[in-house]
């Protein structure tokens, strides 16, 4: 069985497959298949638990993968420069927030990870603190279209507009997505 997993919670990790499909200690994985035995994924990881759950990275972030190394040596992936929380209705109740989904910018639970990163593509067209991306284009950010989701569409150097809830007003900010840091 096969369930679509997404975590949402940050521009820096993807969207996974999970799995029953058995992954052993010293074996490396491979193709995910569905029942017509096309590629959907490839198997990457198991829980430590002893649960049978495994993961899978789905076949388009592979095949971006490797035509990106392939045109530049390394995986080059767009960047927006922004910490988040994804809001739900519940998460919205909770914090008295303005709207019911959409990806709150805020900073690290330790108070020292900033939610707008200093030069980032997000600083330069003046995101801010608590300022709540609503829109990416035209696609609404919901429980099931994450921010990270929708930034992994784009490539370096595209434009994107955004809908963002702002200071008690929604407004729209045009972005050029930069490359995301190695460091």
């Amino acid at each position: 069985s096969i369930t679509a997993r997404g975590n949402g919670q940050s521009e820096f990790l993807s969207d996974v497959l999970q799995t029953d499909a058995a992954i052993n200690p010293g074996n490396s994985g491979g193709p995910l298949l569905d029942l017509s035995g096309k590629v959907i994924g490839v198997n990457v990881a198991t829980s430590s638990g002893g649960d049978n759950i495994s993961f899978s990275l789905p076949s388009n972030a592979i095949e971006f993968a490797v035509r990106s190394i392939q045109e530049s040596g390394y995986v080059k992936t767009a960047y927006l420069g922004v910490r988040y929380v994804m809001i739900d209705e519940e998460y919205s109740e909770k914090n008295a927030l303005p709207v019911q989904a959409g990806a709150l910018i805020i900073r690290g639970d330790d108070g020292k990870s900033l939610a707008v990163i200093p030069g980032s593509p997000a600083d330069k067209a003046g995101l801010e603190e608590n300022d709540i991306i609503t829109k990416v284009n035209d696609l609404e950010l919901t429980g099931k279209s994450f921010l990270g989701s929708i930034l992994r569409k784009y490539s370096v150097g595209e434009e994107i507009q955004l809908t963002v809830w702002h200071d008690g007003e929604e407004k729209q900010i045009s972005v050029i997505l930069g490359e995301r840091p190695t460091e």
